[in-house]
């Protein structure tokens, strides 16, 4: 399930940050920045995030001096039951819409929909959007952060932000080059404060399928980013692919989670995670390094945990995923 792309290029970004995130060693790169509480001024986390969801799409399309009619189609993906961020958002826009989800891997989901439709010719160009709040996605995941739950030293923070990229038939700088469908993973880990782990043998499978079906050895890629497998995930997946795939990637990877916060001076154990940690990665500072030409070929593993709340309490095991995607300067 690998596919290459002829006739899909990256026409512009938009990405909005909650404080932690603006604070960070990134937060120059952001388009906009809320550096007080994280209600944005709504009286909800979950109406903040649809508030973030909406402005990042708004903020895309006049960045491009584009109508909603301009646009052929709308994918976005959250944390929130139901997707409800997106789906309550997608009721500000008149473009035809498809809510979908794959935890923190929903933006490379997202893309590689977009990527096929456009490619395939039946649409011309599509908005890929995604969320996630920290303080509504520790409600629905784990506990209110009210209730100043002690977190073991895995866990991760999860990210503040929206992120919207837009794609499209018309040739610019960068590309979609090919993607990767990634495979459910799942190593029997029940821990939901050690994401990491739980993701690492994702990422590992996807990015060895990745180069082993472009017969492709690691250093054609100026990097290789994992989504959001922290300090704790990002050494597993570097031992787990030299151990069981011979594929050393360690000269040229990195993680968003280990990226989009100084972890040795934020309050964020692991490092960052949710759909929007590696899209606001990706779609501000690695899209500002490829239009400067400092890199010319990267690989996008963004990295989720499709697990269920409900599900965990019944002792299920938490399964994994990871879609890759290959974005090249033209």
């Amino acid at each position: 399930m690998t596919y290459k792309y002829s006739n899909v290029y990256v026409k512009n970004t938009a990405t909005i940050v909650g404080p932690y995130e603006a604070k960070g060693p990134l937060g120059q790169y952001f388009d906009k920045k809320y550096d007080s509480d994280l209600y944005f001024g709504e009286k909800s986390f979950e109406k903040a995030e649809i508030k973030l969801a909406r402005d990042s799409i708004n903020l895309l399309l006049k960045k491009e001096s584009l109508k909603q009619s301009d646009i052929n189609l709308l994918i976005s993906g959250d944390l929130q039951n139901q997707i409800a961020a997106s789906d309550y958002m997608s009721r500000s826009f008149d473009i035809p819409f498809l809510g979908i989800y794959s935890a923190c891997a929903t933006s490379a989901e997202g893309l590689i929909i977009a990527s096929t439709f456009i490619d395939s010719g039946k649409i011309n160009s599509c908005i890929c959007s995604v969320t996630s709040h920290n303080t509504a996605a520790e409600k629905q995941f784990r506990n209110p952060v009210e209730y100043g739950t002690p977190k073991p030293k895995t866990a991760t923070f999860t990210t503040t932000g929206g992120a919207s990229i837009l794609l499209t038939n018309e040739k610019s700088d960068i590309k979609i080059e090919s993607s990767t469908i990634g495979k459910t993973v799942d190593f029997g880990i029940t821990d939901a404060n050690n994401m990491g782990a739980v993701m690492a043998s994702a990422a590992a499978d996807t990015i060895a399928r990745h180069l082993k079906d472009l017969k492709r050895d690691p250093s054609y890629y100026d990097l290789i980013l994992t989504g959001d497998l922290g300090i704790y995930g990002k050494k597993i997946l570097l031992e787990y692919l030299k151990s069981e795939y011979k594929i050393d990637i360690s000269k040229n990877y990195d993680d968003c989670g280990c990226m989009i916060y100084d972890i040795n001076k934020q309050p964020v154990l692991a490092g960052g995670s949710g759909p929007a940690c590696s899209a606001l990665v990706n779609y501000a500072y690695i899209y500002k390094l490829m239009q400067d030409k400092k890199l010319k070929k990267v690989l996008i593993v963004p990295t989720g945990a499709i697990f269920s709340p409900t599900m965990t309490f019944q002792k299920e095991s938490i399964p994994s995923i990871a879609h890759a995607v290959s974005l090249e300067v033209i």
